[in-house]
């Protein structure tokens, strides 16, 4: 009886604490009409979609409500890398104890987002994307290595068509007073989905209006919403056998806005030995990453094409 007694004094003294808890029922709903403002005005300022900004905060956050945001007020994941001096805090994520930034409120997370993506290369070709086209943008961050999740780009497009979100990006007023702010981005568009060090070389202009990107000494294109092969061969002046031969594509398989297009041969090998293996990944997407045939990458793994990796499993790259 007594035993009972203080189980019950004890349940007792947890109420007026467990009454203090914050609510963990927000709704995206909610998350969206909250932020829905900030993420219009970021996006009028940078030209980011506000739904692409909003579903990423969705997604990120747990709406707001996930511990990262809770503790730190970031909204969108973002960790502390080697130029940030404000603030930190500390979590297990892909590693223990690893290192995000931190700050005052939500609203500063929805800045620092913009200024993430506009002054960090590997995100520039996104810049050349219409603000109307978020399926593209959504495919264009997965090809960015914005998240390691290999449906990232489908979970924010799902937000973003369930909510309608593609409503706030007609409020999008172009203004060229902004357009400083993309300058950083637009100097030297790079990409290398594992790391902070950008690897690919700079772009040139062909005349089809499609800028042109080098990686490994192969040239490549971001394709387009709406490309099709044929459409890609057109403007590159290539037949379409070759833009499926040289990305290692089938007839049937379907080109996505943001997506690596090479439109020369890839290379035999890599300029690095050994890939580390992201959740998700599959040896097409690592070929595709280091401008590999994938032919090659099958050979020097002694695997097949359509082997099921593990995180952190070690990829021979030559």
């Amino acid at each position: 009886m007594k035993f009972l007694l203080n189980i019950l004094f004890v349940l007792v003294s947890l109420v007026p604490s467990l009454a203090q808890l914050p609510d963990q029922n927000v709704s995206k709903e909610e998350y969206i009409e909250k932020f829905k403002d900030i993420a219009i005005e970021q996006m009028n300022l940078f030209g980011i979609p506000a739904s692409i900004t909003l579903s990423q905060g969705i997604l990120e956050s747990g709406n707001g409500q996930s511990l990262l945001a809770t503790e730190a007020n970031n909204h969108f994941g973002i960790k502390c890398h080697k130029e940030w001096n404000g603030p930190t805090y500390h979590m297990d994520d892909d590693d223990p104890n690893e290192c995000f930034r931190k700050y005052e409120n939500p609203a500063e997370s929805f800045k620092d987002h913009s200024l993430f993506l506009t002054t960090r290369p590997r995100y520039a070709f996104l810049f050349d994307l219409e603000i109307s086209d978020y399926k593209s943008w959504a495919n264009g961050l997965k090809t960015a290595g914005y998240a390691t999740n290999p449906h990232y780009a489908e979970l924010l497009i799902k937000n973003i068509e369930e909510f309608e979100l593609y409503k706030y990006d007609k409020l999008y007023k172009a203004n060229p007073e902004n357009e400083h702010k993309l300058i950083v981005a637009k100097k030297t568009p790079t990409y290398n989905c594992n790391s902070d060090d950008e690897d690919f070389e700079g772009i040139t202009l062909d005349a089809s209006n499609r800028k042109v990107y080098k990686h490994n000494g192969v040239r490549f294109i971001y394709a387009k919403s709406g490309d099709t092969y044929q459409s890609i061969a057109n403007d590159i002046k290539l037949s379409e056998w070759q833009i499926r031969n040289y990305n290692d594509l089938k007839k049937k398989d379907k080109i996505t806005g943001g997506q690596i297009i090479y439109i020369q041969a890839k290379k035999n090998k890599a300029k690095q030995s050994i890939h580390t293996v992201q959740p998700g990944e599959t040896l097409y997407d690592i070929s595709q990453i280091y401008a590999i045939k994938l032919k090659k990458l099958c050979k020097y793994n002694t695997l097949e094409k359509d082997a099921i990796l593990y995180p952190d499993q070690k990829i021979k790259l030559r």
